[in-house]
């Protein structure tokens, strides 16, 4: 708690209760396991993060409600957050979040250019903070890590890279464009593949600076404590 206190001065969230977010935080997740055995996931954290925002003083304005457009998931007092779930690599040194789809504007049939990629990035980006709810499974329990970092953070903002063709190296796409990649920043890499959807994954390595953006973590033991049923009959 005292390392998100204590490092949280650097960035909006200041504003508001940061204790709170890591205290609701922690209780969300817990709540949520009580009925819940499965990971949290994109659809349930939107939901999740929505309670934790309001119940941190933090007043949600509008949700998109899952329908998986593109761009920001909650407006609230903070600003316009886009939601995201990953699991962390081994060693939780790392995760890889998805982004938008670009058909528009490359794709096996035309690759593109990297002017007018950059040009279709910006023009969606309408969010001030990515929310990802980064976890990792061993056995019996999940840990989970809350971040909230500014949309415009260079490990994750394409235009911090320098980008270069994919080329195909075998089979029906040998010295064809297959999609775009990126050089390495800090760890860190994007890249955009044409035969998934052109959509933009942005490769996370974390550092000790990405770490400060962590708002709140918890770990919990797997199974359910309620079914539904149960729930009616203490409740109901």
């Amino acid at each position: 708690m005292s390392a998100i206190v204590r490092n949280v001065a650097s960035f909006a969230v200041k504003e508001f209760a940061v204790k709170e977010f890591a205290i609701n935080f922690a209780k969300c997740v817990k709540g949520y396991h009580l009925i819940n055995d499965d990971p949290i996931k994109e659809s349930p954290w939107e939901d999740i993060n929505a309670i934790i925002l309001n119940a941190s003083g933090c007043p949600v304005n509008s949700q998109s409600d899952g329908s998986h457009r593109s761009g920001a998931d909650l407006d609230c007092s903070l600003g316009s957050l886009s939601n995201k779930s990953t699991q962390y690599d081994k060693g939780n040194s790392a995760f890889k979040i998805s982004s938008y789809r670009l058909t528009s504007v490359c794709g096996e049939k035309d690759g593109g250019n990297i002017g007018d990629i950059m040009t279709e990035i910006n023009n969606r980006k309408n969010f001030a903070y990515y929310s990802i709810i980064a976890r990792q499974e061993t056995g019996q329990q999940i840990l989970y890590d809350w971040y909230l970092i500014p949309s415009d953070y260079p490990a994750l903002n394409p235009a911090s890279y320098n980008w270069r063709p994919k080329i195909g190296k075998s089979g029906k796409n040998k010295n064809a464009i297959t999609g775009w990649e990126t050089d390495t920043f800090n760890g860190s890499c994007l890249s955009i593949t044409f035969s998934m959807s052109s959509q933009l994954w942005i490769h996370v390595n974390i550092t000790e600076d990405l770490k400060k953006y962590i708002v709140g973590s918890c770990i919990i033991n797997r199974g359910r404590k309620y079914n539904y049923i149960q729930l009616n009959d203490m409740l109901g």
